[in-house]
């Protein structure tokens, strides 16, 4: 089992993880990403290096976690009216997000820090959770829609493998393109 997975929500737990996450974006805010140190970060949060190594077990780990919390949309996907409305500004946020340089280095620190999958597998469910919100408007609609899965694997891959691998040229009109050639088969 991971740290990070055998961690009590609230109380003091919580307390730590909070100031901790706020001191690494401050500092990084700061002195940059590369000036980084555990020490560094534990006297900004007012803990004890050993907290920090406890709960985390390295730099890197640590990083990740506030990659992944980082990464945790904040709002519900807005109600364009249709499912292929939805998609679309949802898909472009998300692209227009992941693709930035910010969104691009919190990618890269979830999963380098992450070596038993758990982080993977949170900010999968982030994107699962948007969809499926999504989905729920469209059948509340009664509109024909894919699956959470179809969605995933047919919008949100694609995009994931070019943000991290073929960045170039990324825009609105690719995540456009993805969701039209998805959402066209269930508009019939």
């Amino acid at each position: 089992m991971s740290r990070k997975t055998m961690v009590r929500p609230g109380g003091r737990s919580a307390r730590v993880q909070a100031s901790v996450h706020a001191a690494v974006r401050e500092l990084e805010a700061e002195v940059g990403r590369e000036a980084l140190t555990v020490p560094l970060v534990a006297t900004r949060a007012g803990v004890t290096p050993s907290t920090i190594y406890r709960r985390w077990g390295d730099l890197q780990e640590l990083l990740s976690d506030v990659a992944v919390e980082r990464l945790r949309p904040e709002t519900a996907p807005e109600d364009k009216g249709s499912l292929r409305s939805d998609l679309e500004a949802w898909a472009e946020q998300f692209l227009e997000e992941m693709s930035a340089p910010t969104g691009r280095a919190y990618i890269r620190d979830a999963l380098l820090g992450d070596p038993d999958g758990t982080n993977a597998s949170q900010c999968s469910a982030y994107a699962a959770e948007q969809v499926d919100v999504i989905l729920d408007r469209a059948a509340g609609r009664e509109e024909n829609a894919p699956d959470v899965e179809t969605v995933l694997d047919r919008v949100v891959a694609p995009m994931m493998y070019r943000i991290l691998f073929r960045p170039e040229g990324l825009d609105t009109a690719y995540s456009r393109q993805l969701v039209v050639g998805l959402v066209g088969s269930y508009d019939r």
